[in-house]
């Protein structure tokens, strides 16, 4: 994929705070990314510089192979669409979708075409002529996408754009986010909070932490195998376990964890000192519970007590307090109909997990 936009040794500063440290970024043509972090970490910051509206600090940033670092944002081939969606109330949705060629003086009859376009491609055709406020979340959400692409630009930047909306308008949204991208094939640019939005929207992903990039990957290869702590506490749910390494293998490694009182086997190449004490990591769903204990040797197992437990309609939540003291997260799917649950308070369990759900965190 060529690299479309490059963003390279660019820091922001606000006085003595520095809201972005140094940061590097390759972002492919026609690429869906987003750049996920807690709030105040930079994320928002970026962006900005992406479109314009702040100027780095130091650093370069090239869009389409054109240094753009100083540009002013109406001289970049890119738009922005805000959280707040910043739709006029006064017009109607026709005449806000048509408004920025309209400041351009194109012909009204070549405005008129591109409307019904935008229209169509966000399925409001038989909303032009409401107002916003005769419209729900979703379809003014739409209607600032809409405004948003009419310019066909070649970067298309969003800020937090789907949290105004509830869950399951949220999540259908995102799939006809998707959808419109990948017709369009424009490069979308999103910067969330949303794990789960993150996760679902993007072709990789970037997290930020106190202005910084954590980790750069996929959505699997950052949930799957994060880079450090931060990244795997922020991404989803993990448990952790400190543990001494006792032998290095060819593809694995063998440790020992006082939290689980129990040998834990991790597969991995990665180049540890026996006697180095590590952090290991399990994904409550990598954790398998029976009643009975497990009869895998390679398999690390551990038993238990159920401390307490949730009921998700899809998915039961528990934790179980270990003879050490320990509370683990595991997760379970609800595969059958049942109005009796697999396992009750206090019930005896036995936790297991195979050697490569185990992650060895670096910091």
């Amino acid at each position: 994929m060529k690299d479309f936009i490059k963003i390279r040794g660019v820091s922001k500063h606000f006085g003595d705070f520095v809201a972005v440290d140094d940061v590097h970024l390759d972002i492919g043509k026609g690429e869906l990314f987003s750049i996920l972090g807690g709030s105040g970490c930079g994320k928002t910051t970026l962006l900005r510089m992406l479109a314009g509206f702040e100027i780095p600090s130091s650093g370069k940033i090239e869009i389409d192979g054109n240094d753009v670092t100083h540009q002013a944002p109406y001289d970049r081939p890119v738009n922005m669409m805000f959280q707040s969606y910043a739709i006029f109330p006064h017009m109607n949705v026709a005449r806000n979708i048509a408004y920025g060629l309209q400041k351009e003086g194109i012909a009204k009859a070549k405005i008129n075409k591109r409307v019904d376009e935008m229209l169509a491609l966000v399925q409001l055709e038989d909303f032009k002529t409401r107002k916003p406020d005769q419209l729900s979340g979703g379809q003014r959400q739409r209607v600032a996408l809409a405004r948003a692409l009419i310019k066909r630009p070649k970067v298309l930047l969003l800020d937090e754009p789907l949290a105004a909306l509830d869950k399951k308008l949220r999540e259908r949204t995102q799939f006809e986010l998707m959808n419109i991208q990948d017709e369009l094939g424009i490069t979308f640019v999103v910067v969330t909070h949303d794990q789960e939005e993150a996760m679902t929207l993007s072709s990789r992903i970037a997290v930020m932490d106190k202005g910084r990039f954590q980790q750069v990957g996929t959505p699997k290869e950052i949930y799957e195998f994060p880079d450090n702590r931060f990244v795997a506490d922020f991404i989803g749910t993990i448990n952790t376990f400190e543990a001494v390494v006792t032998r290095m293998l060819d593809d694995r490694i063998e440790l020992y964890s006082d939290e689980t009182g129990t040998a834990i086997t991790a597969l991995g190449k990665q180049l540890f000192e026996v006697g180095q004490q590590v952090e290991v990591a399990v994904r409550p769903e990598k954790i398998f519970l029976s009643k009975d204990k497990p009869s895998n040797d390679e398999d690390t197992c551990v038993a238990g007590v159920v401390d307490d437990l949730g009921y998700l309609g899809n998915r039961s939540l528990y934790r179980i307090r270990l003879e050490t003291g320990k509370i683990v997260q595991a997760s379970s799917q609800n595969r059958r109909r049942s109005v009796t649950r697999f396992l009750e308070w206090d019930e005896p369990v036995w936790l297991s997990w195979r050697p490569r759900s185990a992650v060895i965190l670096m910091d």
